[in-house]
């Protein structure tokens, strides 16, 4: 069986989405150039951002926005980093507010995928 390691988004300008996300994570990628750049984000999984206007093969759904989720331990993890994206001046689509699932909030990045940050109702 086959399971996924590796997630792309497409993005206007990769320098620039780089830039952001090297911010939010707190770490820089690890590969980066005018048209891709690569996070590692531990556990084997890895973020790839991909120019939108060099991505092969074209196709009507590039730049379709998505949503990147991280998961907290607890709703507190997920205030604090409200707290820290607002003050970064991230655009918020969704304030803290309690969902089926848990806890949640949602900002977007540059080019408007979803940045879901949550506590699950396990927790």
């Amino acid at each position: 069986m086959i399971k996924p390691n590796f997630f792309i988004l497409y993005v206007d300008s990769p320098e620039s989405s780089a830039r952001f996300y090297a911010d939010l994570f707190g770490s820089p990628a690890i590969e980066a150039s005018a048209t891709f750049a690569m996070f590692a984000l531990g556990s084997g999984l890895m973020l790839g951002l991909w120019s939108k206007h060099t991505v092969e093969p074209r196709g009507a759904d590039i730049g379709v926005a998505g949503e990147v989720a991280f998961s907290v331990a607890e709703k507190s993890l997920v205030e604090s980093t409200y707290q820290a994206w607002v003050a970064k001046g991230l655009a918020i689509l969704q304030a803290p507010v309690e969902m089926d699932f848990g806890y949640t909030f949602v900002a977007l990045d540059p080019d408007g995928h979803r940045l879901r940050v949550f506590a699950s109702s396990d927790a």
